[in-house]
């Protein structure tokens, strides 16, 4: 049985990973700090009675990052322990290096003589920033205007120097705005929700013309899961949907029943629009996005709705 280290396990998106590992029969080992950028009551509960071991350590404290590496003996590790937040990085840009850059250093050092298959390591779609042409493919220029973005690219090439010096296997996947039950409360989907139940004002940025591309988590899941196995370098991982801000709010008001929208100043950071090509991951990885967005929404909307009932 293969042993998998989940950093950030106890997240939105590690803890879908870690369900779906475990009932992959793999050996599976969730290493989380349950830092308070949001609730750590939310993180418990999304691995509350999944079979898996619980290890509770900061990826800023590289002693405990190798004891754990060591102790584990994982075959392969996916790397999702983040900062997240684009607007947290502009508030924050010490944490965000801190955790992201310092702390995937941390992990890539403990892993380099650890006898890996492979470490897969989840970048995002903010590494492109400024728009060049869209979609955006894996060649596309890389310009982020925010400090996130530069974190995360910072690792993409973190990655590529150990695989260089040390032969280190790897993969990182961009991903495009992810979305699903367990969403994060930070997350416009969430926000957007929890206003409208509340027959409150979602606050929409500038005009609401942004635009995202929304991939269901189900499906960044499928393709993390199938990077354990195939593929190497870069790829992008996104729905294939791409839906104004202004145009998300809209439908989370009408499959709500209340709520209206408050136009607000723009917000530093963030970029204009966002659409992928996925034709990489297509060949190389045999994964495409199966959750259309409607349905995916409103699985969404659902389960934020049961939280506050």
């Amino acid at each position: 049985m293969a042993s998998i280290l989940v950093t950030g396990g106890a997240g939105f998106i590690g803890s879908h990973l870690c369900e779906r590992l475990v009932k992959g029969g793999y050996d599976v080992v969730c290493l989380d700090n349950f830092d308070d950028y949001y609730s750590p009551r939310i993180k418990k509960a999304n691995i509350r009675g999944l079979d898996c071991k619980l290890v509770r350590v900061d990826i800023r404290d590289y002693g405990k990052v190798k004891a754990a590496v060591g102790k584990a003996k994982p075959d392969y590790i996916i790397h999702e322990a983040a900062q997240a937040g684009v607007r947290a990085s502009v508030v924050n840009p010490l944490k965000t290096n801190e955790v992201n850059v310092n702390g995937t250093l941390n992990l890539l050092e403990a892993a380099k003589d650890a006898g890996l298959k492979k470490f897969v390591f989840a970048s995002s779609s903010s590494i492109y920033g400024k728009i060049h042409h869209l979609p955006f493919d894996e060649e596309h220029p890389k310009n982020p205007i925010s400090q996130y973005g530069v974190s995360k690219l910072a690792c993409e090439h973190y990655l590529r120097v150990y695989g260089e010096l040390f032969g280190l296997k790897s993969v990182a996947l961009r991903y495009f705005t992810v979305y699903g039950p367990r969403i994060r409360p930070d997350l416009a989907i969430h926000k957007f929700t929890k206003t409208a139940l509340e027959g409150g004002k979602l606050q929409v940025y500038g005009d609401g013309s942004k635009s995202r591309d929304f991939t269901y988590v189900t499906d960044a899941v499928d393709a993390t899961v199938k990077a354990l196995k195939k593929g190497s370098g870069v790829y992008n991982v996104g729905g294939g949907t791409v839906i104004s801000v202004k145009e998300l709010a809209e439908r989370i008001i009408g499959q709500v029943g209340s709520g209206s929208i408050k136009y607000v100043a723009d917000q530093k950071g963030d970029v204009e629009h966002t659409m992928s090509d996925t034709s990489r991951a297509r060949r190389e990885l045999g994964w495409k996005p199966k959750v259309r967005f409607e349905e995916g929404l409103e699985e969404t909307v659902e389960w934020v709705r049961g939280i506050y009932s």
